[in-house]
This record gives structure tokens, C-alpha cells and sequence, in this order.
């Protein structure tokens, strides 16, 4: 049995019976077999819990189950965390426990396209991006005025082949200082290594264009453009060793035609590369994304 517990509000923490109740949303898989509905049900409805939105797959390939569930409840988390537990043990369950809507502790990591950090700022400022983005790293010093314009720390880490192991390094301090539990590569354009993927397996999500395998390298909208290529999109997915070729969390394209100018192909692939990763970081903040093998399950 494994789990994973946010730290808690200390309003959370007691039983407020006469006040508010608190809104949880619990995330689970496990070995599909009967029953696993109706303990958690159960076991929720026995700490006093209203369940609001509730969803769950069974995957007949990997055989194992999950569930995305919200729920009201005067419980305590201790309360809800001991009962998990039990559940835990019998079902042999991963599970999640975290209070609705509270902001993901974020780390932004950016070389020198800006379109997809400017997007993930505004929408967590204007749009309500379930996201705290509590600093931006980047190989080069050239988003530095964006990041300093929302009142972001800016972290300049340059990576070279030689500084490598030194950048990760300092990128790994910086998680643990500012207690970051996603970091988001918003055309990074960097590769982590095998140990740190493996250390922030699940917390890293990538953006890239859809043109790969096919255009790699510099100018692949250019090269697209030579080849006449009818749709261009992007692919949300979470860092793993294998590159470019993590989990796949969300994709999306645009149709164009012959009529279309490179620069129209880059306007149309930065703007699609940018809503591509902010449902990807919405789904994971609001913890509807679950990981299954090299696959995943999102609940929208």
C-alpha cells in the first residue's frame, strides 16, 4: 500500500461541526475487483461525507481500477487519512488525499520562447490556474522581465555540457527549498537526465510540437512547411528518461492548408502548444490525471 498526503490547513485538521465543511478530492487505483466502490462510498458516508463529483475506470488491459473522487465532510484529514489507510491495506491501493482547489507549489523552467510561461502567469493570476508558480528557472536570462513583471523570482541557471550535473543540482536545491511539487517545462529547451526524471517521476510535464519524430532539430515549422503538412499540434506529456515519449496527459491540432506562410504556422503552433499545456497543468493541479504503466487516465 503506498499513499501520498499534501500537508494539511490547520483548518483542516480538526472537526468543525457547526461550520463549513471542508471539500476533499481523493484519487486511488488499485487491482480492479468487486467492491472497491462501495467501500470508499461507504467509507466516506461514515465520516459524514457528501460526495459531489465522482468518477472511476477500470482498465481490463493493466487490470487495475481507479477513482477521482470530491467529497464534503466535517472529518478531519487524520480522520480520513486513518480510514484510507485501512482501505488501503485491503484493496492494496495508491491513494491521494488533498483539499479542493488548493494551488500546486509550481516551478516554471524556460530557455527563450515566452509564449507558454506569459499563458501559465496570466492564467494563474486572471484565470484561476489551480497553480502557486513560486519561481522560474531558465537556461538563458532572456524571460527574466516577464517573470520579475507577475512577481516571480527569476533563477538564471545556465547549462552547459560541462555544468550539466551542477544546473540539475541547483535545480534540485531549488525544489526542495521552495517545496515545489510541479515543475513544468515551458519550452525548456533542455534534457534532464535519467536520475532526475526518475527522482520527479510524475511531477514534470512537458510541451512539445507534434511534428516529432518526423521534424527534429532547428526550424521544424519550416521544415513542415516544406513538406506541406496539413495539421500541426502539440503533445502534453510527463517527463520520463525516454525522450519526448513520457505518459501522454493531452494533445490537440490545427488543420492548415497550402495557403498557409511558415510564420502563420508558428503563430498557430505556439498558440495551440500553450492551451495543450495549461489544460495538462489544470488537469494534474486538480489531480484528474492518473498514471497507468506508460499511459494515463484523466478524468475531465
Amino acid at each position: 500500500m503506498a499513499c501520498v498526503s499534501t500537508q494539511p490547513n490547520p483548518s483542516s485538521t480538526t472537526r468543525h461541526p457547526h461550520g463549513r465543511p471542508t471539500e476533499w478530492v481523493l484519487t486511488l487505483s488499485c487491482p480492479d475487483r468487486p467492491g472497491i466502490v462501495h467501500a470508499v462510498s461507504g467509507m466516506l458516508a461514515d465520516h459524514d461525507g457528501n460526495i459531489t463529483e465522482s468518477q472511476q475506470f477500470g482498465n481490463p488491459g493493466s487490470g487495475l481500477f481507479f477513482m477521482r473522487v470530491q467529497v464534503e465532510s466535517h472529518a478531519s484529514r487524520d480522520e480520513l487519512e486513518a480510514a484510507l489507510a485501512g482501505l488501503g491495506a485491503t484493496f492494496e491501493m495508491t491513494w491521494r488525499l488533498d483539499v479542493v482547489g488548493r494551488p500546486v507549489r509550481t516551478l516554471v523552467m524556460v530557455s527563450r520562447a515566452a509564449h507558454c510561461l506569459v499563458d501559465l502567469l496570466y492564467r494563474e493570476r486572471d484565470q484561476g490556474l489551480p497553480v502557486e508558480i513560486v519561481g522560474v528557472v531558465g537556461n538563458h536570462d532572456d524571460l527574466r522581465d516577464i517573470a520579475e513583471f507577475y512577481g516571480k523570482p527569476f533563477h538564471h541557471v545556465p547549462v552547459t555540457a560541462a555544468t550539466k550535473a551542477e544546473a540539475e543540482a541547483r535545480l534540485r536545491d531549488l525544489v526542495t527549498e521552495l517545496d515545489v511539487e510541479l515543475v513544468v517545462l515551458a519550452r525548456y529547451m533542455q534534457i534532464l537526465s535519467d536520475e532526475l526524471c526518475r527522482d520527479l517521476s510524475g511531477q514534470v510535464i512537458n510541451i512539445h510540437h507534434s511534428f516529432l519524430p518526423s521534424f527534429k532539430g532547428a526550424r521544424p515549422y519550416a521544415q513542415a512547411h516544406e513538406r506541406g503538412v496539413k495539421l500541426i499540434g502539440a503533445t502534453s506529456h510527463y517527463v520520463t528518461g525516454d525522450l519526448d515519449e513520457g505518459p501522454i496527459i493531452e494533445q490537440d491540432v490545427e488543420r492548415v492548408d497550402h495557403s498557409r506562410a511558415v510564420t502563420d504556422l508558428v503563430a498557430l503552433g505556439e498558440d495551440v502548444e500553450r492551451r495543450t499545456l495549461a489544460r495538462a497543468v489544470r488537469w494534474h493541479a486538480e489531480h484528474r490525471v492518473l498514471l497507468d504503466g506508460h499511459r494515463t487516465v484523466v478524468f475531465h
